[in-house]
């Protein structure tokens, strides 16, 4: 085995094994608190990433694009991707701020051509993500004294998906996609409270009351795409696509606990009491997505999508515990690889790539839109050592974005202020590309 591949697969072990150590965390993000948590947009991998999570219509050879299954077809040679994600975040609301970071998954995927016309992809990756803890303090009267009350919110879990994506040629520059997903995951939400008498003495200990939410879930989602290639000429082709994610309900188990704790979240109780269990289904809303783009069958592209979801149908066990509203982004990206067959410069046959993207957040507190903004850039840098048959890229995406405001807002007669994130955002992936079923002739 050469050391070029042996360097691939090592890296490829490290990213997925420091992606499992850590986890789905996203640090502190208190709008993970809302619906399933985060959710991950259908913004692709590393590639996409670095182009503002656009490539609906961009096809690609070398790497994996199961944004829209139809490109899966695209994919000429075996390719293995792993991804990590890691992320610094600025919290404001108010006069209070937070800074915190986090690493996770970004993804795993597997890329098969079965033949001139069939093409296949496996994947794992983060569909939500909820990490959150916040507090709120407030006031009581309790005999001739005020107590304050400490009321937290914490929680923690997400969904993963392990996607199957088939991309099939129907015609010349037509090809259709279908993605069967098996979604899973639990996530967990603990509200305590937490009274503290104005005469406490620094000796007493206090105890605070914890309600324990926790849902397991598992059922199937499954997302269809549409691909057509139109070649003016040699030099400039012209792509358009379209997805539509299918809307799942997602199946439940939600068992809810009571604990019993000190001041510093430590349970003082044997076990925790149970409250009851009860069986449901969690509405995962449907979405459609649409893109351009034009590119000249050697060394540049540059695309355009637009995105639509159904946040407003969104249900948990058949109630919408907190309204959303139907969400929206768009985004504008594109990449450059100088010379990717240069022989005398290495930089020529680095890809260089950059995008921006806009859209907005499903919660509306107050009935004010909260946006979601970013740019970013991303890198392809190729081993020295890559071959036609046997290649590895390091791939590199730098997202820098916003979500949220600091604005005042009144929400159910409270006044209150909105949260601001700014985040830095890294992915950073390695590809390994090798042609299967090939017989050398001279070793």
């Amino acid at each position: 085995m050469s050391a070029n591949k042996l360097t691939a697969l090592a890296l490829l072990g490290l990213l997925a094994a420091t992606s499992a150590a850590s986890g789905q965390g996203l640090g502190n993000s208190p709008y993970s608190r809302l619906g399933l948590g985060d959710f991950n947009p259908n913004t692709g991998g590393v590639r996409q990433q670095g182009m503002g999570g656009v490539g609906l219509a961009a096809p690609n050879a070398v790497q994996v694009n199961d944004l829209n299954p139809a490109l899966v077809y695209y994919v000429n040679r075996t390719t293995y991707e792993a991804a990590f994600t890691g992320q610094i975040k600025d919290l404001k609301s108010g006069s209070a701020s937070q800074r915190t970071g986090s690493g996770s998954l970004g993804y795993l995927a597997f890329g098969l051509p079965i033949s001139r016309r069939w093409g296949v992809a496996l994947s794992l990756r983060p569909l939500t993500t909820v990490d959150y803890k916040s507090q709120r303090i407030s006031t009581l009267p309790a005999g001739d004294q005020t107590a304050q009350v400490i009321t937290e919110y914490t929680g923690d879990g997400g969904l993963t998906q392990l996607a199957l994506s088939q991309g099939i040629r129907l015609a010349k520059g037509l090809t259709i996609g279908l993605t069967s997903s098996y979604v899973f995951g639990s996530i967990d939400r603990t509200t305590s409270a937490l009274v503290v008498p104005s005469n406490v003495s620094s000796t007493e200990v206090l105890k605070k009351v914890a309600t324990i939410d926790h849902v397991q879930y598992n059922d199937f989602a499954f997302r269809a795409g549409l691909h057509y290639r139109y070649d003016f000429n040699k030099n400039l082709a012209l792509n358009a696509a379209g997805v539509y994610s299918f809307q799942s309900n997602l199946g439940g188990t939600r068992t809810q606990q009571q604990d019993e704790q000190n001041a510093n979240g430590t349970s003082l109780l044997t076990a925790p009491i149970e409250l009851g269990s009860a069986s449901g289904q969690t509405v995962l809303p449907a979405s459609w997505q649409a893109g351009l783009s034009l590119d000249n069958n050697k060394n540049w592209s540059i695309s355009a999508d637009v995105a639509r979801q159904q946040w407003s149908k969104y249900r948990d066990f058949g109630t919408a515990t907190i309204p959303l509203d139907d969400t929206w982004r768009v985004g504008l990206g594109g990449e450059i690889a100088p010379d990717p067959s240069s022989v005398t410069n290495y930089f020529k046959r680095v890809a260089y790539r950059f995008g921006v993207s806009a859209g907005q957040l499903a919660y509306r507190p107050g009935g004010q839109t909260l946006p979601d903004r970013s740019v970013s850039l991303g890198f392809s840098f190729p081993f020295p050592t890559s071959s036609v048959l046997d290649a590895t890229t390091l791939n590199l995406a730098l997202i820098y974005g916003q979500r949220g405001n600091n604005d005042q807002v009144t929400v159910d007669g409270q006044s209150q202020f909105n949260i601001k994130e700014n985040y830095l955002k890294a992915q950073v992936g390695i590809s390994l590309n090798n042609r299967w079923f090939i017989k050398r002739r001279i070793e």
